[in-house]
């Protein structure tokens, strides 16, 4: 069987399973376990101990002792009045340039995203009392959720990551420079949203009402406390890495610390917070782990094939230029955004996709980020859009109209992923110059 026709078998063969109903853990190692059988002949037996082997090896992963923890910070911050804090504290700042409030979910997002590292949480924090107050305050509606779809998304982006994780470990690059990697793409996507409201309400005045003073304390004391504990936490978590003074999964473990000091100061610690947040940290925990040792099962099976290998020999005999490749690669995980979340999509088509962008020249770091905005960009488009469902359960609007409101700020993204292809610096400079 020749590589490409093997790596449609095996993609299709996951798709199957998928559409069956099966967990998707369960769906990768069920389709690792048959691929071995039917194409290489594996005996049950020898599969049991591959499997055993892979996935023992990939749960004693340090790097995995991060997502837990970050996943348990964001549950704590969504828990807090933070999304008030941070709105009470970015209007005054934002109330008299053009598009006005609007941009609080833009600026908004962009802080929360540097402590959750979720995309829906983002999102659903942000968006239950930016969505409201806007709508009271009559400015467009179609800009108002267009914008926190988009800028919600930012969470995947913005460091510390859970997905950004999940590629470190299975790409086994280095973590940390993941994280840096994608400040720069992560600000100037909000910066092109920003620019775009501002067009948009400075050629439409209507789209955001001028003249309302903002409700909210504008005196320095006020914003400085109000934001004080979103840009603590970035302070803490992203400082003690760049600084060389803890791992990501010490930073991660340095943050939930951080989080629990702030909920308790703010008088919002309760027996029943607590308990609440660590047991959907959990749930969320073991599903995220469970996907990550059965891709890693399905990563060893593929090997086991050759795919990877005999694909990149096939594109490189085909001799693609670089950016063509990219190209049909960027048009594969948007087509693949649209069935399938995040996690999903990385652990089925990296063993695949990577050692041909690696062979092609692209460096794993920036693939990375780029990938990332791949999965972002499926983050706004239906039927699996989980921002769109997150934003559709805020605001009651129909998911098609959610998903219309959405559109410009997902051509915004595309022109951003555009220019880090055509300048790969916005990705690897930072990483570079920290590490110089």
């Amino acid at each position: 069987m020749d590589p490409v026709t093997a790596a449609l078998a095996v993609f299709a063969l996951m798709l199957a399973v998928l559409a069956s109903g099966m967990w998707v853990f369960l769906a990768l190692a069920t389709a690792a376990a048959i691929s071995l059988f039917a194409f290489m002949g594996f005996p049950p037996d020898r599969i049991g101990a591959i499997a055993s082997r892979i996935i023992v090896r990939s749960a004693s992963s340090w790097e995995l002792a991060a997502v837990p923890m970050f996943i348990w910070m964001g549950e704590i911050m969504f828990r807090t009045d933070i999304s008030e804090r941070l709105y009470k504290g970015l209007s005054p700042l934002v109330a008299k340039i053009p598009g006005g409030l609007l941009h609080t979910n833009v600026l908004g997002s962009a802080l929360f995203a540097a402590v959750s590292g979720s995309s829906a949480a983002t999102t659903a924090t942000v968006g239950r009392i930016t969505t409201s107050e806007l709508n009271r305050r009559g400015y467009s509606k179609s800009l108002a959720l267009g914008s926190l779809a988009g800028a919600g998304s930012l969470g995947l982006l913005i460091p510390p990551s859970i997905v950004l994780i999940i590629y470190g470990v299975l790409a086994e690059v280095s973590i940390s420079k993941l994280f840096i990697a994608g400040v720069l793409p992560g600000l100037m996507i909000a910066c092109l949203y920003a620019v775009y409201l501002g067009i948009r309400c400075s050629i439409t005045p209507n789209l955001a009402p001028k003249g309302i003073v903002p409700e909210e304390d504008a005196s320095v004391f006020a914003i400085i406390r109000n934001l004080a504990p979103i840009f603590g936490l970035i302070f803490v978590v992203l400082g003690s890495i760049y600084t060389g003074w803890a791992t990501p999964s010490e930073a991660a473990a340095i943050g939930v610390f951080a989080a629990l000091c702030f909920a308790t100061i703010g008088g919002q610690l309760s027996r029943k917070m607590l308990s609440e947040s660590m047991i959907n940290a959990l749930k969320t925990s073991c599903m995220v782990c469970a996907i990550l040792m059965c891709a890693a099962f399905l990563s060893s099976a593929i090997g086991y094939m050759h795919i990877p290998r005999n694909i990149a020999l096939a594109i490189d005999a085909l001799d693609l230029s670089p950016y063509v490749l990219i190209a049909f690669l960027a048009l594969f995980y948007i087509v693949l955004g649209f069935f399938l979340d995040g996690i999903s999509i990385i652990v089925m088509s990296l063993p695949i996709t990577l050692p041909v962008v690696v062979a092609a020249g692209f460096d794993p770091i920036w693939f990375g980020i780029f990938l990332v905005i791949m999965i972002e960009l499926g983050l706004m488009t239906p039927p699996v859009g989980f921002n769109l469902f997150v934003i559709q359960s805020i605001s009651g609007e129909p998911i098609q109209r959610v998903a219309a409101y959405a559109t410009p700020f997902f051509l915004l993204m595309c022109f951003g992923a555009l220019l880090m292809v055509i300048f790969p610096e916005i990705a690897l400079w930072l990483p570079t110059y920290l590490s110089s």
